[in-house]
């Protein structure tokens, strides 16, 4: 992985937390909206985690790839990402 390492893993260790806190946020019977925030909080840091990860794969990987035999699966793995993210 060529992203930041530092930074994706605290985000993720942000995520791992909030997702701790939600766990326990369910088991104490907590308001349903107040779980919902949080839900979505969780899964805010997962895209921006997700897009550093996708942004340093497009700077680095795929763009020495260009010229090469691998240039096209780059681009494919990037296109079947695109069509995940938009679903």
């Amino acid at each position: 992985m060529v992203a930041d390492k530092g930074k994706v893993l605290r985000q993720l260790k942000t995520a791992r937390g909030q997702l701790d806190g939600l766990i326990k946020m369910v088991e104490d019977d907590r308001y349903c909206i107040d779980i919902s925030n949080q839900i979505m909080a969780a899964q805010a840091i997962l895209r921006n985690v997700n897009r550093e990860v996708l942004h340093a794969h497009l700077n680095c990987c795929v763009k020495e790839a260009f010229g090469t035999e691998d240039a096209q699966q780059k681009i494919d793995e990037i296109i079947g990402v695109m069509d995940k993210l938009s679903k």
